[in-house]
């Protein structure tokens, strides 16, 4: 098991031994569904202008066992070109985690964030494989700062669990 280091200050092993220490490991990556949909083949290839290219995430995590999670990297993506679907990509590309004493307000923060980080990369792939066996030139989309959208996300709760207006007018 590939060990990171979470950035928390190394423990000393306790007295009798034990590994008091937090660790967490990948081990193992997957994908859990894939779907590519080129609907208008094969008039979408005379298509010139450039698609427009939208691109939606979803994350979810949860526990299958003892110290072990799946994270969840869910990416949807439509290419529109003129008034034409050029294609459809739906990726569900999942790893499975091992967290050993990692402190409860920092788990979530590992799977919403640092997770999908680690997994992107390899969704990231798929992506523009599928993309490219599909007819179109490879789509490799930019990287993402989930660790950022995690945090931007809990600051925004908790200023609508204040009461706070979120957003502009």
């Amino acid at each position: 098991m590939d060990e990171i280091d979470t950035g928390a200050a190394s423990a000393e092993p306790a007295a009798n031994g034990e590994d008091t220490g937090p660790a967490v490991g990948v081990l193992s990556q997957y994908v859990k569904d894939l779907s590519f949909e080129n609907p208008n083949a094969p008039a979408i290839y005379q298509q010139q202008a450039a698609p427009a290219i939208d691109v939606q995430f979803n994350i979810g995590s949860g526990q299958v066992g003892e110290d072990v999670y799946e994270v969840v990297l869910k990416i949807e993506i439509k290419a529109q070109a003129e008034e034409q679907t050029a294609f459809l990509v739906d990726l569900s590309y999942a790893g499975l985690f091992a967290l050993r004493n990692v402190p409860a307000e920092q788990m979530e923060a590992f799977l919403l964030g640092e997770a999908p980080r680690i997994l992107f990369p390899f969704a990231r792939r798929v992506i523009s494989d599928t993309v490219r066996d599909g007819g179109f030139p490879p789509l490799m989309l930019e990287p993402i700062d989930f660790t950022g959208i995690y945090v931007q996300q809990r600051a925004q709760a908790a200023l609508e669990q204040q009461g706070e207006p979120v957003g502009h007018a």
